[in-house]
């Protein structure tokens, strides 16, 4: 049988797949709302920065006063005039140690902060003044996100007190004050301008998944479905061959996943704001290359799987691991040394690598080279071993 002939059948094959997905518009609308829904769900459940809005934090000023002077009293009022500005907390009070844990408990408040009794007398003894911060355990990022913010609004509290010192005990002005207390200044800058957020980082990795998941488990549904249903059978008795077959399904599967990867590009750049800082060509380059890379797993999984619903278990034991390892949902380099280990044998991860750095960085070919060559052998090794295992098997 000529190529012209397969590639003829191939094309009438994809047509039929794609025909009988198209008549399900229940299929044709979640084609759509599916990366739409993940987005948005990803998108505004993550948290998007380090700034909290509104945590309900509960204050106890237990600090006794020296001589009629009460610095923990200038504290409280130098905090809620900055919590006014910045709807940071949901201040209330509370009376001492015992009385935040208890609400914080009973999930009253997310935190606390205590100026203890000593506070004023030991800042006229010249000592620091301690200032305590309880946080809720049980909730580990969002207690680490609270401690680092209310530590940082207590250091600047604590810098303009020593700012305001200088100024009336040296007659240093309120402007050269703070060379003095900190004569090293920061500046922060990305590679490309702009604020990043965190749609910019998961929109590559989710755009990634979503084509992989749609040939994981199109693939293995569009063939052991035939089978269940007996259609094969009458494909195979057809005057088509089986390269027909295998590239037919390929075809009609890679067409959706497609779709899916532009649409999720698309609703990241109209809807969340996202900017692509790179070669859209270059974009458009690597979602083929991830359905490339994908295709030989999901023919694999077909081949060795009897039925639709075994077909099914192994894509999702294969998916899972590879949607939490693979950085999509957060930097790999958060991992453990020996979970990064198992990421970089994933090729998720170097999908999402790579139009991450393309998106987000602008980052050229030479800058993913070895994410593209991954990439293309893992996909052309998994299709070299996949379609003779399918050929032996549609032979069986």
């Amino acid at each position: 049988m000529g190529v012209s002939r397969v590639l003829r059948h191939s094309a009438w094959i994809c047509w039929k797949d794609l025909l009988e997905f198209s008549r399900s518009k229940l299929k044709m609308v979640m084609l759509v709302l599916m990366p739409l829904f993940m987005m948005m769900m990803v998108g505004f459940i993550f948290p998007t920065g380090d700034s909290i809005s509104q945590q309900p934090i509960a204050l106890a000023n237990l600090d006794l006063a020296v001589n009629g002077t009460s610095l923990g009293d200038g504290f409280v009022a130098q905090l809620e005039a900055v919590n006014d500005q910045t709807g940071m907390m949901d201040l209330s009070d509370a009376t001492d140690f015992d009385d935040i844990k208890s609400q914080i408990q009973d999930g009253t408040v997310m935190g606390g902060i205590i100026v203890p009794q000593t506070f004023t007398s030991d800042i006229l003894a010249g000592r620091q003044g301690n200032i305590t911060i309880m946080t809720d355990q049980s909730n580990p990022q969002m207690s680490a996100m609270i401690q680092s913010v209310l530590t940082e609004v207590v250091e600047q509290l604590g810098l303009m007190m020593a700012e305001q010192n200088l100024n009336e005990t040296y007659g240093i002005s309120l402007e050269q004050a703070p060379a003095v207390l900190m004569p090293y200044n920061v500046e922060l800058t990305g590679v490309v301008p702009g604020d990043p957020n965190y749609f910019e980082f998961v929109a590559p990795g989710i755009m990634a998944m979503v084509v992989m998941m749609s040939l994981m488990t199109g693939l293995p549904h569009a063939i052991s479905y035939e089978k269940d249903m007996g259609t094969l059978d009458g494909m195979l008795a057809a005057p088509t061959s089986r390269w027909a077959i295998i590239l037919g399904k390929v075809m009609a599967q890679s067409t959706m996943g497609l779709v899916q990867g532009f649409v999720i590009l698309l609703l990241s750049v109209l809807l969340f704001g996202v900017t692509i800082q790179g070669s859209i060509l270059l974009v458009v380059f690597l979602i083929v290359l991830t359905v490339f890379s994908f295709v030989g797993l999901g023919i694999l999984i077909t081949s060795f799987a009897d039925k639709e619903e075994t077909a099914t278990m192994v894509m999702m034991t294969l998916m899972f691991p590879m949607m939490f390892l693979s950085g999509v949902f957060f930097p790999i380099q958060q991992m453990p040394s020996f979970m990064q280990s198992v990421a970089n044998f994933l090729p998720l991860t170097y999908a999402a690598d790579a139009l991450r750095k393309v998106m987000v960085l602008g980052a050229g070919i030479q800058s993913i080279f070895t994410d593209v060559v991954v990439l293309a052998a893992f996909g052309s090794i998994l299709l070299a071993i996949a379609v003779p295992m399918f050929k032996r098997a549609m032979s069986r």
